[in-house]
């Protein structure tokens, strides 16, 4: 390619990583969580254009200012992929800053989850014996109402009970996400059979008379544990599309720019999902009626999605990105 044509062509991303270094001023948290994404996107395409112009064109004096913006933009872009994350720091702002640097893959993975379950339900209604003979058998305890919540259970045997919760949920969490880089398809899967599910015994219940049961089983934990499987699966969803749409990179490349990232969010999800395995076990066993269910399981669910709003729109992007 001549050097015009690659300058005409590129020149506009080269101007936006020059804005963006400078908007930085030596301090890539000061970008916001998306410009930090882009950062390390458009770096990676400023190298492959340097390759390029150095093997063809080394001496021509685009080929200079390329390299200088290069120079410029490199201790930024491993700075921020470098620092570890602060633990409290993490959990308080960095978490929902990764989640909602990308809000599309949030709003797919919960739509499909969602989406699915609102299908069960209908399902369920239509023809409960049908949608109820594909409940997993782990699950079909959560159809027979007659044995209600409290499991009758001392603190050891809860304790227990949370850990085999935990550990179930976590394993969800991480299929969901690990499975997303083989383009995405393995994770809508995911998402669909569990909505599948939790539709069925959802609509099961409520049109069999059992409508409270259900709250009581599941409101004080579900909203959180749906919500954790969200930002998991979105995680595995930013893999995938990596692959599927990698913009101007290679697909290498987005994919080691979206890893990180990716990583992280799954990370900070099991982390809330132990909170809802510790609900599950201790509040969603313990026999309260629906209405003190329902009022825990909103509370957590709205503080979840309240740090989601109010700390993954800040200004300033986390040092984990």
């Amino acid at each position: 390619m001549k050097i015009g044509t690659l300058t005409n062509k590129r020149q506009a991303d080269w101007d936006r990583l020059e804005s963006l270094v400078k908007q930085a001023k030596g301090r890539p948290e000061r970008l916001p969580a998306p410009a930090i994404l882009e950062l390390g996107r458009l770096y990676r395409s400023a190298i492959a254009d340097l390759s390029r112009m150095r093997a063809k064109h080394p001496s021509h004096p685009a080929t200079h200012e390329v390299a200088g913006l290069v120079a410029r933009a490199r201790p930024l872009v491993y700075r921020s992929g470098s620092r570890r994350p602060h633990p409290i720091r993490f959990m308080t702002t960095d978490y929902w800053r990764l989640a909602m640097a990308r809000p599309a893959f949030l709003a797919v993975a919960a739509g499909v989850l969602f989406g699915t379950s609102a299908l069960g339900w209908v399902w369920a209604v239509v023809d409960t014996s049908a949608a109820i003979g594909m409940v997993p058998g782990e699950f079909a305890g959560a159809l027979d109402p007659a044995g209600g919540t409290d499991m009758g259970a001392d603190l050891a045997m809860q304790a227990e009970f949370s850990a085999f919760l935990i550990a179930n949920n976590v394993t969800v969490a991480i299929l969901s996400f690990a499975v997303g880089v083989m383009f995405c398809v393995p994770t809508v899967y995911v998402l669909a059979t569990n909505g599948i599910t939790l539709g069925v015994i959802a609509g099961a219940l409520v049109s069999g008379g059992s409508g409270a049961f259900f709250l009581e089983l599941a409101a004080a934990h579900g909203i959180l544990e749906l919500s954790c499987i969200v930002v998991s699966a979105a995680a595995g969803l930013r893999l995938g599309w990596a692959l599927v749409g990698p913009g101007d990179l290679t697909r290498r490349d987005a994919l080691v720019a979206e890893a990180r990232p990716a990583v992280l969010m799954t990370l900070g999800s099991m982390l809330w999902l132990v909170v809802a395995g510790i609900i599950e076990a201790f509040v969603s066993r313990s026999g309260f009626a629906a209405l003190p269910m329902t009022i825990v399981g909103l509370f957590v669910g709205g503080l979840f999605w309240f740090m989601m709003w109010s700390r993954g729109s800040v200004v300033r992007s986390p040092n984990a990105v």
